[in-house]
């Protein structure tokens, strides 16, 4: 281990630490992400007048994010095993801090398209990163709970953006929208400067004293020594291996959890969740609504998703995984079929704009009780110790890869002259009856297991 490696690590180990603290400022990211693909939602009912924007237009200006989100999760699968999962979230909120910048100056659209995938690329390293280090952090019969702290950033971040979209439309002021994302970027970057290193990543590193602390600071005095005992026993059987590389993911006893971390990646985008985040307030002074009553309902869609994230918290690890994502999809198909039929049968412009943002709500209710906060926490429970920064590297550039094609396409399928909004949502629901079927066959349940357990079991 080198010089620089070793004061890392040792700069890592904590004196005193709340639990509470640790967890809210490692899930800060995820502030970040929600405000940075909220945001954008706001700004287009803006910029679409004043840069006579097309549907492709809209469709680009939004993807840009997530273009640079599949680079940043890609490289975070490199980062995350050789500079540790508190400095990939640093390095971060550091390019998260540029990329906001850019944009909040930006001459033009060509630029803001530009500017925007710098923004994607921090947004990506830290979405891959994040449920890792609450992961590998947590006690096992909390883990769900703390990994869900990072969906409820997620949405806490997406319903302030559209509080600041809610505020500066009408003075048009979208420049200043962008630049709401630096507060907890910064605050983010100097939080975890004073906060440890995963014990998981310490130990793989054979720093188990400053692991030992770390665990002290989360975990139950009665149950450090086993933890660590785990920890050892994962590496044992890895004795011999280095850290796996991307391509290792697909051994035998691996392959199953990268297929089911890639079905629940795809699935939470396919579902048609950032088709709705994105172009809320689009689709609804497309139905006939006014832009600031728009905004408005976005705000309530914000905080509707907000609430249910927070139950989420308190269920998560008493109800399991699998119920969660079951329910939620049958939410979802129940919703969006229901408002697919309201768009293209009801004709006065009050009801349908009262009946589309109530069955909207409802379907994102449905989402953030299972596969808003579930993909997440199970995404980084499954994978392997030395395959678990490549594993949600990979996972992530498939979950951006899917929420690019997805906000690329919609202002397109849903304009007049192709599917319109009320094909589209018929479209979503029949994708969330495959995702109802597939979850049924193929998910398994991780609840109330430590990761070291859940590893043990797929090896054998």
């Amino acid at each position: 281990m080198t010089q620089s490696t070793a004061s890392a690590v040792s700069s890592s180990t904590p004196r005193s630490i709340n639990p509470v603290t640790l967890y809210a400022f490692g899930a800060l990211g995820g502030i970040l992400f929600g405000y940075d693909l909220g945001v954008i939602a706001g700004i287009l009912v803006v910029i679409s007048k004043t840069w006579q924007l097309s549907g492709l237009d809209k469709g680009v200006v939004t993807a840009a994010l997530s273009v640079g989100a599949v680079l940043g999760a890609g490289l975070a699968a490199r980062l995350t095993g050789r500079i540790g999962r508190r400095r990939t979230i640093m390095v971060a909120g550091g390019v998260v801090i540029l990329g906001t910048l850019a944009c909040a100056l930006a001459p033009g659209f060509g630029s803001l398209v530009a500017f925007r995938t710098v923004l994607g690329l921090g947004v990506g390293l830290s979405s891959a990163t994040v449920p890792t280090y609450l992961s590998e952090l947590a006690p096992a019969r909390i883990r769900g709970a703390m990994g869900s702290l990072n969906q409820i950033f997620i949405v806490s971040g997406i319903l302030i953006a559209f509080l600041v979209d809610y505020w500066l439309q009408p003075h048009g002021q979208w420049r200043w929208m962008f630049a709401g994302a630096l507060l907890p970027a910064v605050v983010l970057v100097a939080g975890l400067a004073f906060l440890p290193e995963t014990p998981r990543w310490l130990v793989n590193l054979g720093r188990e004293d400053e692991a030992r602390a770390v665990l002290a600071a989360t975990h139950p005095a009665d149950e450090i020594e086993a933890e660590l005992a785990s920890i050892r026993e994962v590496i044992r059987l890895d004795t011999g291996q280095t850290a796996y590389r991307v391509r290792e993911l697909l051994a035998p006893w691996v392959r199953p959890m990268l297929f089911v971390a890639l079905l629940l990646a795809i699935g939470q985008q396919f579902s048609g969740v950032n088709a709705i985040n994105a172009y809320f307030p689009t689709m609804l002074v497309a139905l006939g609504l006014t832009a600031n009553t728009a905004l408005l309902s976005a705000v309530v869609l914000g905080v509707t998703k907000l609430a249910f994230t927070a139950w989420v918290v308190f269920v998560v690890d008493r109800w399991g995984r699998k119920p969660l994502l079951l329910i939620g999809n049958v939410v979802m198909v129940v919703t969006l079929a229901l408002a697919g039929w309201v768009v293209t049968h009801v004709h006065d412009k009050g009801t349908l704009g009262v009946l589309t943002v109530v069955l909207l709500v409802l379907y994102l209710a449905g989402y953030e009780l299972g596969w808003g906060a579930v993909v997440w926490v199970m995404m980084a429970e499954v994978f392997p110790l030395k395959a678990r920064g490549a594993g949600m590297g990979v996972a992530s550039v498939v979950l951006w890869a899917a929420t690019g094609v997805i906000t690329a396409v919609y202002p397109i399928m849903s304009d007049g002259n192709h599917l319109g909004v009320g094909g589209s949502m018929y479209v979503f629901a029949g994708v969330n009856v495959v995702l109802l079927v597939l979850t049924t066959w193929l998910v398994p349940e991780t609840k109330g297991r430590s990761l070291e357990q859940i590893e043990i079991g797929l090896r054998h």
